[in-house]
């Protein structure tokens, strides 16, 4: 990993690339997605399945293309029970988390002849993406599902990639757990396709959420308007920020953790110790020298890996800010007394011993989060994205009468004749 001093160098040129940094559809995928989301909304079943072939290199029928519970079951059997166990305690850590997000319909009297009010709904149908192929990510499918649940979606329906024409057992399990009894052996762009318009065999959806890769994602914002979507999310991302207390063994630990999920992800440690610095970076080396997956760790901190040092650690959690990053770790001695200069972040880990991982998988926070800087406007997946509002007003006759003046003045200022009828008329009509 690169040093950078921020004292000697201007970091910014070099972090906005790294920031920006994420997959855009090119024209050839945009044409590509557009064709498959077309043809699936007017073909629907049987150009999913062509599509499947064509990609998956796996040929449905109707028949197999839903999960079977008998297929659930077998999961089970091939699975390991600590394992299982683990996702189990995870789902209940997510679900305790999300119930604490809901929120309820409310109803006040504002004053004589007025009530108004918030009447909060769940989405009625909501739609999971989960990776498949050589992807198996079950947090995934518990930090999608569980939120939807807690809100009281009524129908969740789940499609996933089975190249082999079968899913593994992990991902089933997670499903199970988490409750979805629909389960799809299908991915990329159609099954999204599928999911936004509906086919004789898939049901059509009101939100689809869920990762996915570059046509998964350039389909989502395809048919976004035809459905709600959780978020456009980029490649993985963390973001360290410690001082001379730090063990240089966790923060490199750490920083691999998000290296070792793809070429494209990002791993930054701001610090105001050079030594730390350099130690980190030796200790990156070493454990990077012992990973399975090095070769695609290696690839990302070459490209989007960086230690910058900083003055001081408010000129770090400044330049943290203008990343606005998923993953932020603050490894300091009183990381709740830097907290309060944090104004921008994904999720937020304090202390040393509270590693990127534990939010990933156990905590309960959702792990879906804002990439690539959104973390500025974005929030976290949760239960309120599974709600939706409807305002409640009404007004007495009494009521009406306090501000009809008000409302037909402006609506003269607006040109809008027809808006201020609908109170004269009401004001002139004797009860």
């Amino acid at each position: 990993m690169k040093i950078l001093d921020s004292q000697q160098n201007d970091v910014t040129a070099e972090l906005k690339r790294i920031v920006n940094r994420g997959e855009t559809a090119t024209e050839e995928v945009a044409a590509v997605v557009k064709e498959i989301v077309d043809r699936v909304r007017r073909e629907g079943d049987p150009a999913v399945l062509e599509f499947t072939e064509k990609f998956d290199n796996v040929k449905l029928n109707l028949k197999h293309i839903k999960v079977s519970p008998e297929e659930i079951k077998e999961a089970y059997a091939h699975a390991e029970i600590k394992k299982v166990d683990a996702l189990k305690l995870a789902a209940q850590n997510i679900r305790v988390f999300h119930e604490k997000q809901k929120q309820t319909s409310w109803v006040s009297q504002e004053s004589d002849g007025v009530i108004l009010g918030n009447l909060v709904r769940p989405i009625r149908s909501v739609g999971v993406y989960v990776p498949g192929g050589r992807a198996c990510y079950p947090s995934s499918v518990l930090m999608n599902v569980i939120p939807a649940r807690v809100a009281g979606v009524e129908q969740l329906v789940m499609c996933c990639p089975a190249p082999s024409g079968n899913l593994n057992p992990y991902i089933l399990i997670a499903a199970n757990i988490a409750g979805v009894k629909e389960i799809y052996k299908i991915g990329g762009a159609q099954a999204i396709a599928a999911m936004a318009y509906g086919t004789a065999s898939l049901p059509k959806v009101d939100k689809i959420v869920g990762p996915g890769n570059i046509y998964v994602a350039t389909a989502k914002r395809y048919v976004f308007g035809q459905v709600d979507i959780d978020m456009i999310a980029g490649p993985s991302e963390i973001l360290i920020i410690a001082d001379h207390t730090a063990d240089p063994s966790y923060v490199a630990a750490d920083l691999l953790s998000q290296a070792e999920h793809d070429e494209l992800a990002s791993a930054l440690l701001i610090t105001n110790s050079r030594e730390l610095a350099k130690n980190v970076k030796a200790e990156v080396e070493q454990q990077l020298s012992t990973l399975i997956r090095k070769e695609i760790a290696q690839k990302a901190l070459d490209r989007f890996g960086a230690i910058v040092v900083t003055a001081n650690l408010i000129e770090a959690a400044d330049i943290s800010n203008s990343i606005a990053p998923e993953h932020l770790e603050l490894a300091v001695d009183k990381p709740f007394e830097l907290l309060s200069l944090i104004k921008n972040a994904g999720a937020i880990f304090l202390g040393h011993y509270t590693p990127e991982s534990v939010g990933d998988y156990i905590a309960g926070p959702n792990h879906v989060l804002p990439t690539g800087g959104t973390a500025r406007f974005f929030s976290p997946l949760s239960t309120d994205s599974f709600l939706k509002k409807s305002s409640l007003l009404c007004y007495t006759r009494e009521g009406l009468e306090r501000v009809a003046d008000a409302v037909m003045h402006i609506a003269e200022v607006e040109g809008l004749e027809a808006h201020g009828r609908t109170i004269k008329i009401r004001m002139e009509k004797k009860e």
